[in-house]
């Protein structure tokens, strides 16, 4: 009877995630479901909840899987969103015109420019998981500390407030430790020059070009706008999510 309600359990709590992601964040729902799957494979035959370092494991598992499937329509993006009238080249009409236009002239494998820094990037994800993990931990311990009620669910301990702030925290430790990977990536993706010869050769031609000309302020270009996007985003995610889960406790329990 406990392991078929743990496993409806995992299943709402999925499924919860998936949505409240899919509304705000590309490719989430499929982050999201890795995660959960590694989740279970590292919990079983555990009796204690996952550690830390399990937590980070099962998102960088995740991520680099998303990663290796997603990154071709990273670079389409990328490309099409750098593209101007002032390009020497014919410009893309398209993403499907993209696709075709990059295999005619760069092959397969320039789908997959970037590609190291966006493995490298698999730890924002474990990051931004494990920092709200450890967060919602401190909050859940300090606010016990001050209760009146010994052994109170953490659940009525927290509130939508706090899930906000730990999701916009969690998601501001993850892009300040891993923005300067996607500075780099963007750059490695950008569209070669009309005689075919990119701008930049690899990963490491990228960092010292732009450790060289611009220092390191060169490597958080954009980050404002990106907190700006993904930190309110992370904070409704987890104030739905959150309190989507309580809305449904009482309901599993009775079943």
């Amino acid at each position: 009877m406990l392991s078929e309600l743990g496993s409806k359990l995992t299943m709402v709590e999925s499924l919860i995630f998936l949505f409240t992601r899919t509304l705000l964040t590309p490719f989430s729902p499929s982050l999201a479901l890795s995660y959960d799957r590694a989740k279970q494979r590292y919990a079983r035959n555990r009796e204690e909840k996952l550690s830390p370092g399990l937590h980070l494991a099962s998102a960088a598992e995740a991520g680099a899987l998303v990663s290796f499937f997603t990154n071709p329509v990273w670079l389409v993006k990328t490309r099409l969103q750098l593209q101007t009238p002032l390009h020497q080249t014919r410009p893309y009409s398209g993403v499907y015109d993209a696709f075709r236009t990059i295999m005619r002239e760069e092959g397969f494998s320039a789908l997959y420019k970037g590609i190291v820094p966006g493995l490298f990037l698999v730890s924002h994800g474990a990051i931004q998981f494990t920092a709200y993990e450890e967060l919602r931990k401190v909050i859940v311990d300090f606010k016990s500390k001050g209760s009146t009620v010994h052994n109170q669910n953490p659940d009525k301990l927290l509130n939508s407030v706090d899930y906000a702030v730990l999701g916009a925290t969690s998601k501001l430790a993850a892009v300040l430790l891993t923005y300067p990977f996607q500075v780099i990536r963007a750059r490695l993706q950008q569209r070669p020059s009309g005689d075919g010869v990119p701008r930049y050769m690899d990963t490491l031609h990228v960092v010292k070009e732009t450790a060289r000309f611009e220092g390191i302020r060169g490597f958080y270009k954009g980050i404002t706008a990106n907190l700006l996007k993904n930190a309110p985003a992370s904070s409704i995610t987890f104030i739905v999510y959150e309190n989507v889960l309580k809305l449904l406790k009482p309901a599993r329990r009775n079943d």
